[in-house]
């Protein structure tokens, strides 16, 4: 995928991606979510260069700059420098036995949706000189594809048959989170953040507070479970 006129290439974050998945054990919790993540933003670069978005260059700069705020969390980790509260329950739960694959990848979509998309759109808002409405087009449009995200959890990740048993505990945790519901909580907090920006105080307060309350779901998400079989 070759860069285009003075878009954003999405390639060094692909690369980066596949690295990941190379180097850790795919039962890694933290590897769970990579690997769906990279599926998904394959895809979305592919659809970049087939010129599925109206704006491409606003589109490749959102997905890059989304895709950097989770590898600089890896980053972050790997040097013992402090993570966002909302990746924490990830990183610090990727190896327990009793956490399940499936809840290792929504803990992190959870906080790569729910904290890192609003940052990001900010972050795309000041590369590019526009305000949040004039990405609101490419923000669904990339939101769309990531709904396959949920569609490749089920595929790859949901236990047994398509339908889990009512007793499981797992059939709770599923219906406590909604991919949906992150996409629209992101838009929100962006357009917050964008109307905040003459207000650093508050805004580093609102930021810190979106963190916090999507670390607390991302905790939830990965109650340790028993074992199935």
């Amino acid at each position: 995928m070759a860069q285009i006129g003075q878009f954003m290439a999405v390639d060094p974050v692909v690369d980066r991606m596949r690295a990941l998945r190379s180097a850790w054990h795919p039962a890694d919790g933290v590897a769970v979510f990579n690997r769906i993540y990279l599926t998904v933003t394959e895809e979305i670069g592919r659809a970049i260069e087939a010129g599925a978005f109206g704006d491409r260059r606003a589109a490749a700069t959102l997905d890059v700059r989304f895709a950097r705020r989770y590898l600089t969390v890896v980053d972050a980790c790997a040097t013992g420098a402090p993570v966002p509260a909302c990746w924490r329950p990830l990183f610090h739960y990727r190896r327990h036995p009793g956490v399940r694959p499936l809840q290792f990848a929504l803990a992190g979509i959870n906080a790569h949706i729910g904290h890192d998309l609003a940052l990001a759109v900010v972050d795309t808002c000041d590369a590019l000189d526009c305000a949040p409405r004039d990405l609101e087009d490419e923000f669904d449009q990339v939101g769309d594809l990531l709904v396959l995200l949920e569609e490749r959890i089920r595929e790859e990740l949901m236990p047994g048959p398509d339908l889990l048993e009512i007793t499981d505990p797992l059939t709770h945790l599923l219906g406590c989170w909604s991919l949906e519901r992150a996409r629209d909580g992101a838009w929100f907090a962006a357009r917050s953040l964008w109307q905040l920006r003459g207000l650093p105080d508050l805004a580093e307060e609102f930021t810190e507070r979106l963190d916090r309350s999507v670390g607390l779901v991302g905790r939830m998400l990965l109650t340790p479970l028993a074992r199935c079989g």
